[in-house]
């Protein structure tokens, strides 16, 4: 009798594209505001998703994590075998590499998973599905937890500019906007990083739209602040963005030039 063959990975290969240190922004967010449910979880476990032809990412998604969180484990996952094989050398305690894609190949439940600049060659059609798929496989809420936490987003090459939607079990959540201020000319230039999920959205009539449209306002009125540096212009615009928009965090996230918002008000429509 033959042995049954392994089910073939969800997914397609993606360019695999990374460099050290992209996901900091990302990865520290990760930590500040996940820290607590990974530090409650007996046995936390991290998905570094898609992490691409080498594996950086994932190396340095371990060693953020344990700052906050001593026990996790991270898998790094990657649907290309050959990446798979290269990263074993990369193995150490707390840190392991699998063969596979969407279905999550692990036992239990993970308490993070993060998909970076994976969706990005998908259609957005497919998008939804991929986020249902994959929070399914997050540790449930339950006992005072939220559960697990799925962050997908998109960033540029060396990690100055990125966005992304944090999900639970229970679907969308929030939508970050992070950057280097240093680097920024206005706000809407974070629109080439929005995630599969909004990019094609950016047009008039829907919220996203809008919402960039305010930043900029918002950024352009605070141009007296710029004097004191990009820092104070930033935490100017973000708090005159709360007039209108559901900011969900506060300054101390917003002086790391972030600022992140309620999904229900950034949501496509249609």
């Amino acid at each position: 009798m033959k042995a049954r063959a392994a089910a073939r990975p969800v997914g397609t290969v993606t360019r695999g594209t990374t460099n050290p240190n992209r996901l900091r922004r990302m990865d520290r967010w990760i930590a500040a505001t996940h820290g607590t449910e990974l530090r409650r979880a007996e046995t936390p476990l991290a998905i570094d998703l898609g992490y691409g032809a080498a594996p950086w990412t994932a190396v340095e998604l371990l060693g953020r994590l344990r700052t906050t969180a001593p026990r996790t484990h991270v898998v790094g996952i990657e649907i290309e075998p050959a990446r798979v094989a290269a990263a074993k050398a990369y193995e150490r305690q707390g840190l392991t590499f699998r063969h596979g894609g969407f279905e999550v190949p692990v036992p239990g439940r993970p308490m993070l998973i993060r998909a970076a600049n994976v969706l990005r060659q998908y259609d957005e059609a497919e998008v939804a599905a991929v986020w249902q798929r994959l929070c399914a496989r997050l540790a449930p809420a339950g006992g005072g937890s939220r559960g697990g936490l799925l962050v997908e987003g998109t960033c540029d090459e060396i990690g100055r500019r990125h966005v992304w939607v944090a999900l639970g079990p229970e679907g969308p959540r929030s939508v970050t906007f992070a950057t280097r201020l240093g680097s920024l000319e206005r706000p809407s230039d974070l629109a080439e990083r929005l995630p599969k999920a909004l990019i094609h959205r950016n047009v008039p009539g829907e919220p996203v739209h809008a919402f960039l449209r305010d930043f900029d306002r918002a950024w352009a009125a605070a141009a007296p602040f710029a004097s004191y540096g990009a820092r104070q212009r930033w935490l100017r615009t973000v708090r005159d963005l709360t007039a209108d928009w559901p900011v969900t965090d506060g300054p101390a996230r917003w002086r790391q030039g972030e600022v992140t918002v309620a999904w229900g008000a950034l949501a496509p429509r249609g």
